[in-house]
């Protein structure tokens, strides 16, 4: 059981990404084939439900920023820090993750970022993470790091080779 718990993007987020992204681009669905045609995403995080693409699903691959996404939630204001990039969704609803025991997509040797926020949607530091064997322990520890400090509301996992979002973490 991990101490902390990875959140998928949230249904109603999903809603309007599967309409238009967050760049303004329109969704473009498609089957995730083995072949690789017209992307090579099978094996490639889902977003939505926190597991791998499985070849015949139906994707797309849309702009998300997540910071802007919580920030019109909570009224923060993240300025500059806001970002956004390339994630993999199902193009149809979604029942969200399946299994809740561990992190996703959490390979050992594998490098992530984790970038720590205030409330106000500023960084406020981050660190490397390489996955180790037991990546729960792993990525425990870098949560509780984390949210040691009292102005850490909420921590993004990113992958460091494509700067890609993974999941998010709140304060507990």
């Amino acid at each position: 059981m991990t101490a902390y718990t990875p959140l998928p993007i949230l249904p109603a987020a999903l809603k309007e990404l599967r309409d238009t992204d967050d760049a303004a681009q329109p969704f473009w669905p498609y089957i995730a084939r083995e072949d690789g045609a017209p992307l090579n995403c099978v094996g490639s995080p889902l977003r939505c439900c926190l597991r791998a693409i499985e070849p015949g699903e139906q994707v797309g691959l849309v702009s998300y920023a997540p910071l802007r996404r919580w920030a019109a939630v909570t009224g923060a204001n993240p300025g500059a820090y806001d970002e956004s990039g390339p994630v993999f969704i199902h193009a149809g609803e979604c029942e969200g993750p399946r299994d809740t025991r561990g992190y996703p997509f959490a390979r050992p040797g594998a490098l992530r970022t984790i970038r720590r926020y205030d409330a106000e949607g500023r960084i406020v530091g981050g660190r490397l993470l390489e996955i180790p064997d037991d990546a729960e322990a792993g990525f425990d520890q870098a949560f509780r790091e984390a949210f040691s400090k009292p102005e850490v509301a909420l921590v993004h996992v990113r992958a460091v080779e494509y700067g890609c979002f993974q999941f998010e973490v709140r304060q507990p």
